[in-house]
């Protein structure tokens, strides 16, 4: 059942405005300092995978795979998304909690 609190965390978060999805906003909010998580599909190539890690990596914010990239965009209210930021600290320190615990237990 963790997953579904990290999803619905993650739509909470949209809800409140403090998502930034798709690969270009995600880029975005990553080089301009603002994400404080970065999660990107299991199915992301892997390329994008392997780009959002280097520039997380870069940027030092932390980055996760996690669920399918329909999961993903249902979660925060729209359609397939690969990548999504999450720009908002207390939401992201929540989120790294939860997927610290997911990842864990796979």
């Amino acid at each position: 059942m963790q997953q579904d609190r990290i999803l619905s965390m993650l739509g909470l978060a949209a809800r409140a405005g403090k998502i930034a999805s798709g690969e270009f906003s995600t880029e975005r909010a990553v080089k301009s300092g603002r994400a404080f998580l970065v999660v990107v599909s299991t199915e992301a190539s892997d390329n994008t995978q392997k780009m959002f890690r280097n520039m997380c990596s870069f940027y030092h914010v932390p980055m996760y795979l996690y669920a399918p990239k329909e999961t993903l965009g249902h979660a925060v209210g729209r359609g397939f998304r690969a990548s999504l930021a999450v720009l908002d600290e207390g939401f992201a320190a929540s989120l790294i909690e939860k997927l610290d615990v997911a990842d864990k237990t796979e």
